[in-house]
C-alpha cells in the first residue's frame, strides 16, 4: 500500500536473534497441529474444491515461531513470500552480491510443507534496505539502471524456475496521477522510462516460461484513509493492462492487495461496480489473484467483541462478491495471526488498542473473521483452478 515505509519493518525483523535453518522450518503439512484445531477444517480445505488457492505470506522470520509456523502449516495451500524475495534481503547494499540465503530457506520451507509459492515482488519501489540511499537509485545512468534491475530479475527468476510458481512482477506500479496509468514518482521510472515495467515482465518471462505473472496493485474496494476514491486506481491500472497486452507483453493475471478499510465498508463497498471492474479485467484474458487480504480496523470500537464481529462482517460482505466472480483464483491473507501483522507497527490505532485484522488472534485462536472467511470460500461457486497455484 501507499506510504508504507518497510525500513522500521526490516529494523525489527533484522534484530530477531538468529536465522533458523531450512531443516528447522521444514515439518512436514499439518504436523503438531493444536490439540484444538483437530477437529477444525484448514482453511485450504474449504477453498480447493471450489478450484480456489488459499494462502498467506510469511516471512523466515516469523517461521522461527515453532507455534505459527506449525499456523501456517496447516492452514495454508499457498505461501506468499512477505519478505524473503526482496532487495533488502537479496541485495541489501548496491555492491553486493545477490545473497540468496532467505529466499532458499523459505521456498525450501513450502516445499517441504507442499505448498504452492508466490514470489514477491521482481519490482516494489519500497523493497529495498537501509543499505540503499537515494543516489544509488535515482541517480543511476540509464544503462547502469538496466543492467541492474533486469540482471537481478533474470538471475532470480532462473534460480527459482520451476519451483515459483506465481510472481509478483510488478508491485505498485500504477497511478491515477501518473502517466497513461503508470506511476512516474519511481526510480526505474526516472531512469528506465516508461519500458521498465513491459521490459521486467519479457524478462521473467525469458526465465521462466512456464510461470503465471503479475500485476500487482491495491486502492480497488473502497475510498482509502486518505480519502482517495477507487475509481481513478481501477482505470488506471485497466489503462496499463491494455498498453502492456498492446505491446504483446506476457501479463497473465493481476494481483487485488484488498487492504480493506472496515469504516464504512458496508456504505462505501458498492459490489456492481466492482464486479463490473473485475470482468473488464478478466474480459482482457486476466486471471484475478486476491492476494494481500486483511482488515484496517479503523472506524471501529476498542471492544474486542464488537470490532471482531464487525471485521467477520467485513470479510464476509467482500468475499461473498469477489469469489462471486470465477476469474477469481486464489484468496491469499496478508498474514495470519495478529501476532504478526504490518498495520500494527506501520498503522497503529490512535486509541493504542492492538490491531485485530486477520483470522486469528495473537494467542492463535480463531476470531470470528475465520468462520467469515472460511465459509466464503466454502460457499463460493466452483471454477477452473490455476495450475500454478497449486502445490
Amino acid at each position: 500500500m501507499r506510504d508504507v515505509h518497510p525500513v522500521s519493518r526490516r529494523a525489527l525483523l533484522l534484530g530477531v536473534a538468529g536465522l533458523a535453518t531450512a531443516g528447522a522450518l521444514s515439518i512436514p503439512r499439518n504436523a503438531h497441529a493444536a490439540p484444538s484445531a483437530a477437529t477444525r477444517p484448514p482453511l485450504w480445505r474449504f477453498a480447493r474444491p471450489n478450484g480456489l488457492a488459499f494462502g498467506t505470506s510469511a516471512a523466515t522470520w516469523q517461521l522461527t515461531d515453532t507455534t505459527y509456523r506449525q499456523l501456517v502449516n496447516r492452514e495454508a495451500a499457498l505461501l506468499f513470500t512477505e519478505d524473503d524475495l526482496l532487495w533488502y534481503r537479496l541485495k541489501p547494499t548496491p555492491d553486493a552480491e545477490l545473497d540468496f540465503t532467505y529466499a532458499d530457506e523459505v521456498i525450501a520451507y513450502a516445499e517441504a510443507q507442499q505448498m504452492a509459492v508466490f514470489g514477491a515482488h521482481l519490482v516494489w519501489d519500497e523493497g529495498f534496505g537501509e543499505g540503499w540511499t537515494e543516489d544509488d537509485l535515482w541517480g543511476l545512468g540509464e544503462q547502469e539502471a538496466r543492467e541492474l534491475l533486469y540482471g537481478t530479475v533474470d538471475a532470480v527468476v532462473r534460480r527459482y524456475r520451476g519451483r515459483v510458481g506465481t510472481w509478483s512482477v510488478a508491485n505498485e506500479v500504477t497511478s491515477p496521477e501518473g502517466r497513461r496509468g503508470y506511476r512516474t514518482d519511481v526510480p526505474w521510472w526516472q531512469t528506465i522510462g516508461r519500458p521498465y515495467v513491459a521490459d521486467t515482465f519479457h524478462v521473467a518471462h525469458a526465465a521462466d516460461p512456464e510461470a503465471t505473472l503479475v500485476l500487482n496493485e491495491f486502492g480497488f474496494e473502497t475510498v482509502n484513509e486518505w480519502g482517495d476514491e477507487p475509481g481513478p486506481r481501477r482505470r488506471a491500472t485497466l489503462q496499463v493492462i491494455d498498453d502492456l497486452i498492446g505491446q504483446g507483453v506476457p501479463v497473465h493475471a493481476l494481483g487485488v492487495q484488498a487492504h480493506l478499510l472496515a469504516d464504512q465498508f458496508a456504505d462505501r463497498f458498492h459490489a456492481k461496480a466492482y464486479l463490473n471492474w473485475f470482468s473488464q479485467v478478466a474480459d482482457r484474458g486476466l486471471d484475478i489473484l486476491i492476494t494481500e487480504l486483511d482488515v484496517l480496523d479503523d472506524g471501529l470500537p476498542a471492544d474486542i467483541a464488537t470490532r471482531d464481529a464487525a471485521v467477520a462482517d467485513v470479510y464476509r460482505r467482500y468475499l461473498d462478491v469477489a469469489l462471486s466472480h470465477r476469474a477469481v483464483k486464489s484468496v491469499i491473507a496478508f498474514g495470519l495471526s495478529d501476532r504478526y501483522t504490518w498495520l500494527e507497527e506501520d498503522y497503529p490505532r490512535e486509541d493504542g488498542a492492538p490491531r485485530r485484522p486477520l483470522a486469528f488472534d495473537a494467542e492463535l485462536a480463531p476470531k470470528p473473521a475465520h468462520r467469515a472467511i472460511a465459509t466464503q470460500l466454502g460457499d463460493a461457486p466452483r471454477r477452473a483452478p490455476l495450475r500454478s497455484l497449486l502445490p
